[in-house]
Parts: C-alpha cells; structure tokens; sequence
C-alpha cells in the first residue's frame, strides 16, 4: 500500500485540498455554491472532499458506511459537527429517505466512490429521493480499464502495482495476485474492485437511462488529485481521444461529470 494510503490524516487533508483546487471549480462552471447551500456526500470516507463544501458555508450531510473512517471523521472534523455545519450519518444510503436526512439536497458529490457499487444503476436511480428542484450530482471516478482502475495501489506488494494488471481474467487476476504474495485478504478486495470497475460507456448510459442527464464532463490524462499524490500537474485528456469509445478509458485517469434531472 503506498504511504499516502497508510496516513488517513494526511489523505483527508489530501482530498481537501484536491476539492478546492479542483472539484469545486469544476462545479461552480454550472452550478455557484452559496451559504446555506445543502451538500450531501455518499462514501464520504474521513469527509476530506465534504469538508471543502464547508469550509464554502454549504451544509454537509456525510453518508458512510465503514465505521473506523466515521470514528476518524468525528476527530478530523469535530469543530464543524460541533458547530452544526455538518453532519454524519453511518448508513447504507438505500435504508435512508430525504426526510430522515432532513430535506433533499442541492448538490450530491460522489468522489471515487461510484466505481465500488455493485448494483450502478440501482444506486443511481435511487439518487432521485433525495435531489431537490435544480440539484446537481458530482461523479468523479477513473475509467476500469485505465492503468490503475483496479486500484493496485492498495496492494502490498510492489509487483501487484503493475498496470493494467486487473485487466487479466479473473482467474489468472487471483493467481497473479497470489504469486506475488498478496495478503488473501487484499486479493479478495482487489478481486471486488474487478467486479465493480465502471466505463465510460456504462455511466454514461446509466446516466441516460436513469432519467438524468450529463450538464458538464472533463476527462483526465492525469488525474488531478495526482498532483498532491504524486507531485504531478494535471493534464486535460487530448480533445479527439475523448470522442474514442472504448480506447479512451485505458488512457484517461480520472473523469469529472455533473448530472441533473432530465426536463
């Protein structure tokens, strides 16, 4: 696992800082934050990303599931929760209602997380209930097939971080895995990953056929959030590989979209 994994701390302020350089620009091109403005993120994580939209004055309700990062958050973000600016809810999002969450939302984010869900188009259908007049959802996820769509970097073993290493049949993925040393543990996780990877084309799609519709995209040759990561500069992917179905998700990082109800 590469350091940065390791101190969740430091990856919180990490994706803080990745939000307001970033994501929220991107945002603001259609939809301006203003004060008051309720912001809810599902799979918030640590609430790095939410914190951002707080520290805009927005609201922020944080949708999460694995307890130790909710514990986490309640220490990186006690002055905020204490402070009503924001609030924690460990939950799976399906057992929840707008009303239980006191109202519908202005802005959904969904940072790195949509790529994980084992039924896409379920829980994006599902966001519906809870997006009020004029909301916006944020999608930010990289492509399956890109060279670390399969999120070797959790890996423990260097030789598991090769590139396009997931994109080998199941099987051969496991086996791979396993002579390399990864721990059963990482190999099932891993494994999970290969499951849920999402394209272009499939969210896209789902998008369509969910009654939503894409207002604002940006692809990445690489991955904003690699500049705090790696010390790298982002770089807009190329205009005409954009339009490339299929190729276009081995060599794009990162996409960015915003989605509204269809009118």
């Amino acid at each position: 696992m590469l350091e940065f994994h390791k101190d969740r701390y430091g990856y919180f302020r990490m994706q803080t800082q990745n939000a307001e350089k970033y994501v929220i620009p991107f945002i603001e091109q259609v939809k301006k934050l203003i004060p008051g403005m309720r912001v809810m993120e599902i799979g918030a994580g640590e609430g790095g990303v939410l914190k951002a939209f707080v520290n805009k004055g927005c609201t922020g309700v944080a949708v999460e599931m694995d307890i130790d990062r909710v514990e986490n958050a309640k220490k990186y973000l006690a002055e905020d929760i204490a402070a009503g600016k924001l609030k924690y809810i460990a939950c799976d999002i399906y057992k929840v209602s707008a009303k239980d969450l006191d109202g519908k939302f202005d802005l959904i984010v969904m940072k790195d997380v949509i790529e994980h869900i084992h039924d896409q188009r379920k829980l994006i259908s599902w966001l519906h209930e809870f997006i009020a007049p004029g909301g916006m959802i944020y999608f930010g996820f990289p492509p399956w097939q890109m060279p670390y769509g399969g999120h070797q970097q959790i890996g423990e073993q260097k030789a598991a971080r090769l590139p396009w290493l997931h994109l080998l049949p199941m099987g051969m993925y496991r086996r791979a895995l396993r002579l390399f040393g990864e721990s059963p543990g990482n190999i099932e996780g891993l494994a999970e990953i290969k499951e849920t990877g999402i394209t272009i084309e499939r969210f896209e799609r789902i998008v369509k056929e969910t009654g939503w519709e894409v207002v604002l995209k940006q692809h990445y040759l690489i991955n904003p959030i690699y500049e705090f990561k790696f010390k790298l500069k982002p770089r807009r992917q190329l205009g005409p590989i954009t339009r490339i179905p299929w190729f276009r998700n081995f060599v794009t990082t990162c996409v960015y979209y915003v989605i509204q109800e269809k009118t």
